[in-house]
């Protein structure tokens, strides 16, 4: 499992989107609003930056229509991870265009734009599909729109953002969505090209001329997460989401979650990839999207929910294909600190043990639910360290360097297979089970107190140890 590198996301520079938005389609999260006018139905541009979560299940983007499969306009992922765009009037289609591209990387932030004008002389220019910079031209399933034709967008029916017919709603991250009425707008409207990187990022679209039923929502208001700042006033109304839904994992400073390609048997994801359950069979669990093999990195996880009796395990991982060796894909095999992965270190909740190699140790304290741990990986020195509600463990010093007052000294990256530590979850049991909600610096529940890192990235309930960081690329680029 090498490491991830999360595309779409510039270090440094040019336009910072500081908000996104995470939705869980267990919850029916999405925006909602009626336009009072039809407008353009003609020529208009839809553009929205997303990180996917579920995979493998239709997960919608945009919907104007009435949720029966008739009279919709939409914009979503298919079951398969291939993206679709249609419109149908009554029983009749008016078009439909997929790509044979799948999108199934739950690190990355895909930019896409659907641009359509139906005026347009030549069929296949009158329905594009933009992805980070570049038209999808491997296409699927494909009928063009009748020239001249109306579609079933801009017109007086209720429009739904995060939410596609049938009740298909969204998981993830969604940013900077925005909908131009009367105009077919390429992708450099709403990004660019880094000249350093060639990554495709966002450019401020708070200039462009909207249209009467245009918006653009950039979550940028807790509190109104539905605010349209076109100056339109298009406001949509939120369900199911609240100021904690707001986060800092954006297209411009991607923050690792749990990488939902690469879990155990009996592991369900959701908030955005963050919370992971385990249930009574479940053993192997699931691990970071991002590895690390240099610097100093702190993240939080908080125990949610119990299955029985405590036999969780939090840590790192440096090589997480073994922990399932010999095992299917999904398997069960295979635990943090278990003799299956040599180098993987897990913190034990029942009775507070440090696991290494199927070997226990005496470390610190038990923990059970609602107990936060925190994890100290520093990979300058080749140390880590738990803490358990802000006390740090064994009498550790996450800033005492190569002494390592109270780590567990770890194998050097350069020695693992990877070349990276992943961080992990998992339970050792098999047998019972639990949920960790993660915290890489975007939690999905609710702080109390609010700590950062010394480059103000982040927002954890115990403060982040001196010379220590949260995992995202920003920080990535200057210290990983």
């Amino acid at each position: 499992m090498p490491l991830i590198l999360p595309s779409n996301s510039i270090s440094a520079g040019g336009f910072a989107v500081d908000n996104s938005v995470r939705q869980d389609d267990g919850s029916s999260d999405y925006f909602n609003r009626t336009p009072s006018s039809a407008t353009n139905q003609k020529t208009f541009t839809i553009s929205l930056w997303c990180k996917r979560g579920e995979l493998g299940s239709a997960n919608g983007l945009i919907l104007q229509g009435v949720n029966t499969g008739n009279d919709d306009f939409a914009i979503y992922f298919v079951s398969d991870d291939t993206l679709q765009t249609f419109s149908w009037s009554g029983a009749s289609k008016q078009f439909q265009v997929d790509t044979q591209r799948k999108f199934r990387d739950p690190s990355a932030w895909y930019h896409i734009v659907v641009a359509v004008d139906t005026t347009q002389a030549t069929d296949s220019d009158r329905v594009k599909i933009y992805v980070n910079g570049v038209q999808e031209t491997a296409l699927q399933n494909v009928t063009y729109p009748a020239q001249n034709i109306d579609l079933e967008y801009n017109d007086t029916s209720a429009l739904w953002v995060g939410r596609s017919y049938g009740g298909h709603y969204f998981d993830g991250y969604i940013a900077e969505v925005v909908s131009v009425d009367g105009q077919a707008l390429d992708p450099t409207s709403f990004g660019e090209f880094d000249e350093d990187t060639g990554i495709w990022k966002p450019i401020d679209v708070s200039g462009l001329t909207f249209g009467t039923n245009g918006f653009y929502l950039d979550f940028e208001s807790s509190d109104s997460l539905g605010s349209d700042v076109s100056g339109n006033g298009n406001n949509f109304t939120v369900n199911n989401l609240t100021s904690i839904d707001q986060s800092t994992d954006t297209c411009t400073n991607n923050y690792s979650t749990m990488n939902g390609l690469y879990i155990g048997g009996g592991v369900t994801m959701s908030e955005g990839n963050l919370s992971v359950a385990m249930d009574a069979s479940a053993q192997f669990g699931a691990f970071s999207t991002i590895g690390v093999s240099t610097g100093k990195w702190y993240m939080e996880m908080k125990y949610t929910a119990q299955v029985g009796a405590d036999r969780m395990m939090v840590g790192i991982s440096g090589n997480p294909a073994k922990l399932r060796e010999g095992s299917p894909i999904g398997g069960t095999s295979g635990y943090v600190g278990s003799n299956s992965e040599p180098t993987s270190y897990g913190y034990y909740s029942d009775g507070g043990n440090s696991y290494n190699n199927d070997v226990s140790s005496s470390y610190g304290d038990s923990w059970t639910v609602n107990d936060i741990i925190g994890i100290a990986l520093d990979l300058d020195n080749n140390k880590l360290y738990f803490s358990k509600n802000g006390t740090f463990q064994n009498s550790g010093d996450p800033t005492s360097g190569a002494t390592g007052t109270g780590a567990i000294s770890i194998t050097a990256p350069s020695s693992l297979t990877t070349g990276n530590y992943f961080f992990a979850v998992s339970d050792t049991s098999g047998v019972y089970g639990g949920t960790i909600a993660n915290n890489f610096g975007s939690p999905s529940f609710t702080i109390s107190s609010g700590n950062s890192d010394a480059n103000g990235y982040g927002n954890f309930e115990y403060a982040v140890p001196s010379g220590y960081y949260a995992l995202n690329t920003k920080n990535l680029s200057e210290f990983g």
